[in-house]
């Protein structure tokens, strides 16, 4: 049985208990459950590479000898050992000696819950879990993106905006032109499942890692920080998964909950790709954490400014931003001068509208950016949808492939993109331009004149992306006019 059809037949088994209440309380079920047979799995394997390895789990507490056995424990004495037993061991969890481990079983935890009242139903799960998930098999290791995707599509439908799966074909596609390598530190501060850093591990290990010391020295560079807790425990599985060992620096957190001034220069890092959330507020109060000319509580922009002081002179960035970003003014403008005066923002490449979809319809772009020093041009490059195909959707996605022209085009920031031509794809955008344009980046490819088009899905996709657009609109209206009646409160 595939890893997909197994989760779908424990999802089935979970919808007859009475305690699991929709589609969030079943994933956030089946996701720790994954993550205590995962770790089991990894243990095996370190058992076997390390002749000392101690596990940071009590014996009682090991998948294996609770719930291996599919004739073992179950009813009310299972779901009373999870309850009373399990959890809070794991919630309490002590570190032995210098081992790291406990404290990363903890975070993970720490907000999870059972919600399954029958024993009898967590029993035909758990022998589910045991019979269709091995992970010591590289191929079924290999296929954990797939059953991520699967899983975020069920975390979406329950209602949880924001929680958008970036395409592989995109993550590749910014960790190769990012190029993190070995020795750099390297950060998503809305890490979510993993995908960015994920991939970057694949991308270091594949160009620079030779030697047992360069493998530890990877493991030490990869951070993350997730606020939301089954992401943070999906990512966690994830880095375990990709041979981080001890994902100690993954971080269950709000990473714009800490003041601005705060991030000194040894949290400083060399390279950020991240696709932070968008469309969303923060809750109030986290405004206050930046500074006056930069106070919002829209997400996305609060990221930016946060990546801006996170990178040291001379790191890179490479985030996916909306289009609302771009055109957007107040605040936003501000935030945009700050970042061409700051950093280098070379290139923006313009998604197409469907590569998000099913999540979101939003328009999308990928910006590049080093930090220290200022804009001359912005290099636009207009990314096509290939030949014959109309939009993308979740059984066509986009294909990594399809990046292969932009990066033949795309050169090297050592000569400042000599090589760069434009043509039907690409074009750039002085300085002196975008000044005068007051910092409006939504610019048009000046290669293609206004197309029409009378085909329903396409008019229904800019229906959608529309109605998104407005609905971001009206948020910065009501953060502006907060912001506004705020001062002329405190000024009265």
């Amino acid at each position: 049985m595939s890893i997909s059809s197994t989760i779908k037949s424990i999802q089935d088994i979970m919808r007859k208990d009475v305690g699991v209440d929709g589609d969030a309380q079943r994933l956030g079920q089946l996701v720790w459950l994954l993550f205590l047979k995962i770790f089991d799995d990894r243990e095996q394997e370190w058992e076997l590479i390390h002749d000392d390895y101690q596990s940071p789990l009590p014996e009682k507490y090991r998948w294996r000898n609770w719930a291996a056995d599919a004739e073992g424990i179950t009813g009310e004495a299972l779901k009373l050992f999870v309850d009373n037993e399990l959890f809070p061991a794991l919630q309490n969890l002590a570190a032995k000696g210098n081992d790291q481990r406990a404290y990363v079983i903890r975070s993970v935890f720490e907000d999870a819950y059972n919600y399954m009242k029958s024993g009898q139903l967590l029993r035909q799960v758990i022998n589910k879990i045991q019979e269709g998930v091995d992970f010591n098999k590289a191929q079924e290791r290999h296929l954990f993106g797939d059953m991520y995707e699967q899983l975020l599509r069920d975390l979406q439908a329950a209602g949880n905006a924001g929680e958008f799966y970036t395409p592989r074909a995109v993550t590749e596609f910014m960790v190769r032109m990012a190029n993190p390598r070995l020795g750099e530190k390297v950060m998503d501060p809305a890490c979510g499942t993993g995908g960015f850093l994920s991939c970057t591990i694949e991308h270091v290990r594949k160009h620079d890692v030779k030697t047992v010391e360069d493998e530890a020295k990877l493991q030490a560079s990869i951070h993350g920080i997730e606020k939301k807790p089954l992401p943070h425990m999906l990512c966690t599985t994830n880095m375990i998964l990709h041979g981080i060992e001890v994902p100690s620096n993954i971080r269950h957190d709000n990473t714009l909950a800490r003041p601005l001034i705060s991030w000194e220069p040894k949290d400083r890092v060399d390279v950020v790709i991240t696709n932070p959330p968008f469309g969303g507020m923060e809750e109030d109060g986290i405004e206050t954490n930046f500074p006056a000319n930069f106070r919002t509580r829209e997400t996305a922009d609060l990221f930016l400014v946060l990546i801006m002081q996170l990178l040291k002179t001379g790191g890179r960035a490479a985030l996916v931003l909306p289009d609302g970003f771009l055109f957007g003014e107040g605040i936003k403008t501000r935030i945009k001068e700050k970042l061409l005066q700051d950093c280098n923002l070379h290139t923006i490449v313009r998604l197409p509208n469907s590569v998000f979809a099913p999540y979101t319809s939003i328009k999308t772009n990928l910006l590049f950016f080093t930090k220290g020093t200022l804009t001359q041009e912005i290099w636009f490059y207009e990314q096509p949808l290939p030949a014959g195909v109309k939009a993308y959707n979740k059984t066509k996605p986009m294909k990594v492939e399809e990046f292969d022209a932009l990066a033949k085009w795309w050169g090297n920031e050592s000569n400042g993109f000599s090589s760069r031509l434009e043509n039907e794809q690409a074009w750039k955008v002085s300085l002196a331009e975008l000044q005068a344009r007051n910092y409006n980046l939504d610019c048009k490819n000046p290669h293609v004149g206004e197309q029409i088009t009378h085909d329903p899905e396409v008019l229904l996709a800019q229906y959608h992306t529309m109605q998104q657009d407005i609905a971001s609109l009206r948020d910065q209206l009501k953060s502006i006019l907060g912001e506004a009646l705020a001062s002329s409160t405190q000024g009265n």
